[in-house]
């Protein structure tokens, strides 16, 4: 994916601020030798906090800001005056990020662990809190020691090193070898203009289409890297665009209708999602055989009963159009069954 605008993956280093240290500070006045405490309590650190934006597609713009630090708090003063809060550090994400922080455990192994995800817009996820700033001497005032000298120092911010990875979100994904008809499907059904050739691997990102279907209803559809045999071991582009399938609510299986064996590829295609990820049989999925202005309606009914059983399938054209509307009511049915 080198030159690409398409960024599904980075890794940050964040650190969040120290609280403010609380003041001890006593009163002085005119006329008044010995003022009681009255240190003000100190501000807190800044957060790191992910927010969920749906202006953004790619987490493009983290690759070149991999350092997120926030400022500490401020301290306190006298006449009880509380130190500001440092303000927070927001990031704004596509929605569908994953975080995850890199851990090291005892015996010096690095591994993940899962901080949450973002799919809604406006909502926030917090990877690093900020330190708490600290009290003022005024609250430590009791009726034998009226004097406090102790104030409480500001709470240490937390630092880590973070994966995000983005997930795709889209209702109907796209599964097929490279050259299966994909980017034609998407850009004949949808505005979407995804780059499209004769060869294997032109798509080299996912592309969304935003498909319009009857009485002004729509689903987005998600044209998703071809796979090949190995995929799940990150044979070809591996699990870099397999995990945006896993965001899909259904799938749709597309093989051209000049393979050898339909009912094999199909095969081969669900095997690679099993896989990566068994949850993945769980979705709805269908099959398009690609590319039938190859062949008439005779030869259709000849293919018929060597297509995988149980699986609803339509035979489509995406250059003549042929079936293409029969297929959106097929996944609008799907999305909502």
């Amino acid at each position: 994916m080198a030159g690409s605008n398409f960024v599904d993956y980075v890794k940050i280093f964040a650190r969040s601020g120290h609280g403010g240290a609380g003041s001890a500070h006593f009163r002085r006045e005119k006329f008044v030798a010995f003022g009681g405490p009255d240190g003000g309590d100190g501000g807190k650190g800044g957060s790191i906090v992910l927010q969920g934006d749906s202006q953004y597609w790619t987490l493009i713009h983290l690759k070149y800001q991999r350092h997120q630090f926030a400022e500490d708090g401020e301290g306190g003063s006298g006449a009880r005056s509380s130190g500001k809060d440092a303000k927070d550090i927001i990031i704004p994400v596509p929605l569908g990020t994953v975080a995850k922080r890199l851990v090291t455990d005892e015996e010096g192994e690095t591994h993940t662990e899962l901080v949450g995800e973002v799919t809604e817009h406006g909502e926030q996820l917090v990877l690093l809190k900020g330190g708490r700033g600290g009290l003022g001497n005024w609250h430590f005032k009791t009726p034998t020691n009226q004097a406090p000298r102790y104030a409480q120092p500001g709470e240490d911010g937390d630092e880590g090193a973070f994966i995000l990875e983005l997930k795709v979100l889209a209702d109907v994904g796209l599964v097929g070898f490279p050259n299966a008809g994909k980017s034609t499907l998407l850009s004949a059904v949808s505005a979407a203009k995804p780059k499209i050739a004769d060869y294997a691997f032109t798509t080299l990102e996912p592309n969304l289409g935003i498909v319009e279907v009857r009485d002004r209803k729509s689903f987005v559809m998600a044209d998703i890297p071809g796979i090949i045999e190995g995929a799940h071991e990150g044979r070809g582009l591996g699990t870099r665009f397999l995990r945006h399938i896993e965001r899909n609510s259904v799938l749709l299986f597309m093989i051209p209708v000049d393979s050898d064996d339909i009912a094999r590829d199909y095969e081969i295609l669900l095997g690679e999602l099993t896989q990566y990820n068994p949850e993945l049989l769980d979705k709805q999925r269908l099959l398009a055989i690609t590319k039938c202005d190859m062949i008439d309606e005779e030869l259709e009914r000849q293919l018929r009963p060597s297509l995988p059983e149980g699986l609803p399938a339509v035979f489509i054209s995406s250059v003549s159009g042929r079936h293409i509307a029969e297929l959106k009511d097929m996944l609008w049915k799907a999305l909502h069954e």
